[in-house]
């Protein structure tokens, strides 16, 4: 993978590949939510400082360059609305795992379920994939839903997953394969 590119969702939204050009948006989208996503993200006391950002867009580029995964600004109304992304791609196994997170004002519109369902298009479309998982925590009830929405497969629970903060929150992990993407019939993307 080189170059920038777009995917087109709707035409109110759309994702683009992440780059400096958004780094102070991203920032401000970051600060103005930062107790709401302090929640659900473990990574908001690791992210301070505007140089914290610059510094995730920067190894995100490095990654895409590498083909090792790609970030995405998920872009509403010509705004930085949030962040959709691989994480590390399993090339030998055909593999990744999507996160996703998105500021409280655009929530309700249908945005992840339909970023991640554009994203799946590409992934198994244009990339190759063969297997792409969410995980998500047991009590965050918006977030299961996405997976649940797009068709995944409940899979399992892997307990004490993550470290929020001060406490751990076991994940449940959903799966989709290719072949039940193509024939995938329950999608429902609109909010």
């Amino acid at each position: 993978m080189s170059g920038y590119f777009r995917l087109k969702i709707d035409v109110e939204s759309e994702l683009e590949l992440i780059s400096q050009s958004r780094a102070d948006e991203l920032f401000d989208l970051i600060e103005d939510n930062r107790e709401y996503l302090k929640e659900w993200l473990p990574w908001l006391d690791n992210n301070r400082y505007f140089q914290n950002t610059i510094d995730f867009i920067k190894i995100s580029q490095i990654q895409y360059e590498r083909n090792e995964t790609v970030q995405f600004a998920l872009m509403y109304k010509g705004k930085v609305a949030g962040v959709v992304g691989y994480h590390r791609i399993d090339w030998l196994n055909r593999s990744t795992s999507i996160g996703y997170w998105l500021g409280e004002q655009y929530q309700g519109k249908g945005l992840i379920a339909k970023s991640c369902s554009k994203v799946l298009d590409y992934s198994f479309g244009r990339m190759g994939l063969n297997r792409i998982e969410i995980r998500c925590a047991t009590e965050n009830l918006k977030s299961r839903a996405i997976p649940k929405r797009l068709g995944f497969k409940e899979e399992g629970l892997i307990r004490e997953a993550e470290w929020l903060y001060d406490h751990f929150v076991d994940h449940v992990v959903y799966g989709m394969l290719e072949s039940e993407w193509l024939n995938n019939d329950r999608l429902v993307i609109n909010p």
